[in-house]
C-alpha cells in the first residue's frame, strides 16, 4: 500500500489555524502554504532548468487560463512537473500551475476526473486556495473512496476541515485508521474532534471490535479519542498545537 507523504516545500508553513508545521506535518504540504510562499520556497530548490520550466509554465498559466481547444497549455504542463521538477517538488509545482490558471472548479473536477493520481493529489492539494465555498466537495469525497492513502491524506486537508460535515468527518477519520494514514495528516483534527461525542463512541466501538478480534489497536485512535474529551487545557498552557489556550 502506497503511502502519504508530506512534500516538504518551505521550513517554516503554518497550518489553517496558525500552527508551525514543525508541529503538524500536514502543514508542510501545498494546501497549508499560502501560494507565493510556495513559489519561493520550490524555486529556491530547483536546478535552473526546472526553474525556467516553472517560470515559463506560470505565466503561460496565468496568460491563457481557459481551455485551448481539448486541453489547455496549463493542463500539459501538470503532466510534465514531475519530470521537470522531480517528484518531491512535482505536487508543489502542479498547485502552483493550477493557482496560476485561476482553476475553478469545473477546471478542477476535469483535471481530477482526467488525471494521474499524482494529478488528482495537486487537485486536492489546491482545493483551499482556489475554492472559497463547499462546491468541490464531491472532489474530496471521491477521494476518500479510495484505497490510495496519498489521496486520502490530501484529501484531509485544510478544505476538508472547513467543508466536510460532522458525519463524513468522522469516517474520514476512522478510515485513516483502518488504511493506516497517520492522523497527524488531518487538518484541523483538534479543533473538530473537540468534545465529539458521537466520534468519541464510534473510537470506542472499532476498538473493542479490534480488542474482540485480537488486533491490536492503533495508537492513533488513542490519540483522537483524547481529543474528544470536552476540558480545555487551563488558560496559558499549550494546547494540542502547541498555542496557548
Amino acid at each position: 500500500m502506497t503511502q502519504p507523504h508530506a512534500t516538504d516545500v518551505t521550513p517554516t508553513p503554518h497550518d489553517a489555524d496558525g500552527s508551525r508545521a514543525g508541529q503538524d506535518p500536514q502543514g508542510t504540504t501545498p494546501a497549508h502554504v499560502p501560494p507565493a510562499e510556495l513559489r519561493a520556497a520550490l524555486t529556491a530548490r530547483l536546478g535552473g532548468a526546472a526553474r525556467a520550466w516553472l517560470d515559463q509554465a506560470l505565466e503561460e498559466a496565468a496568460a491563457h487560463p481557459g481551455t485551448h481547444g481539448p486541453i489547455s497549455v496549463w493542463e500539459l504542463r501538470l503532466a510534465e512537473a514531475g519530470r521537470r521538477c522531480g517528484p518531491d517538488h512535482a505536487d508543489a509545482a502542479r498547485v502552483l500551475v493550477l493557482h496560476a490558471a485561476h482553476a475553478d472548479t469545473e477546471a478542477l473536477t476535469r483535471v481530477y476526473s482526467q488525471g494521474t493520481a499524482d494529478e488528482r493529489r495537486a487537485v486536492l492539494h489546491a482545493l483551499p486556495h482556489l475554492v472559497p465555498g463547499p462546491d468541490a466537495l464531491p472532489l474530496v469525497e471521491d477521494a476518500l473512496r479510495t484505497n490510495d492513502t496519498r489521496l486520502v491524506a490530501a484529501a484531509l486537508g485544510p478544505y476538508a476541515a472547513r467543508h466536510l460535515d460532522a458525519h463524513q468527518w468522522r469516517h474520514a477519520v476512522l478510515k485513516c485508521l483502518f488504511t493506516g494514514v497517520p492522523v497527524d495528516r488531518v487538518a484541523g483534527l483538534g479543533r473538530r474532534a473537540h468534545a465529539d461525542a458521537e466520534l468519541a463512541r464510534m473510537l470506542a466501538d472499532y476498538a473493542a471490535e479490534r480488542t474482540a478480534a485480537g488486533r491490536p489497536v492503533p495508537e492513533d485512535l488513542h490519540r483522537v479519542l483524547a481529543l474528544t474529551e470536552s476540558e480545555r487545557p487551563p488558560h496559558g498552557t499549550a494546547g494540542p498545537h502547541g498555542k496557548e489556550s
